[in-house]
């Protein structure tokens, strides 16, 4: 079976995150878990929980993570934001979404209202995106940016230009 090169989207952001040993993660639309991989070879004690709306997507990433969930560094389910069902102690360090559409192409309140009750004390939302050319990246970034502002949180952006365009909408 050959192997599959990691995007440079997902190295970037797996990076940008800066995983530490201990953390607890979830991710939203984790697609075929190939940040999950990256993630959980950063963990020890940490955990993620790495959630998409398709089950052929989770099928797939449970597959390629069957080691980490073995391992109970990582869980993965079907499911969206709004109807991911977690006992309500639950709190996460960070909470990331790669080239996930629902935060700029509509209203996301009800999802960031959710996430910011995840998010620990010092935690933070990472939204990383991969524009179709770097002459989007500014429109994106203010939409990003603007809809994380209107739910109270403080935002930073990052960009990183190689092959692609890459921004990363942070939100404390």
């Amino acid at each position: 079976m050959a192997v599959t090169p990691v995007p440079e989207r997902l190295r970037w952001a797996v990076e940008t995150l800066r995983v530490a040993p201990d953390d607890r993660l979830l991710e939203i639309g984790c697609g075929h878990g190939v940040a999950v991989d990256l993630v959980c070879r950063r963990l020890d004690r940490g955990h993620i929980l790495a959630v998409d709306r398709s089950e052929t997507a989770i099928t797939r990433a449970e597959r390629r993570n069957a080691a980490h969930v073995a391992a109970g560094r990582a869980t993965l389910r079907a499911a969206t934001p709004d109807r991911l069902d977690l006992p309500a102690e639950t709190r996460f360090d960070k909470v990331f979404a790669v080239n996930v559409n629902l935060f700029w192409t509509r209203s996301p309140q009800p999802e960031l209202d959710l996430i910011k009750a995840w998010l620990k004390p010092g935690g933070a939302l990472y939204l990383f995106y991969e524009p179709p050319d770097a002459s989007r990246t500014a429109e994106l970034a203010a939409r990003v940016g603007a809809a994380l502002a209107d739910r109270g949180l403080e935002t930073t952006t990052l960009t990183e230009t190689s092959s692609r365009p890459l921004l990363c909408v942070i939100g404390r």
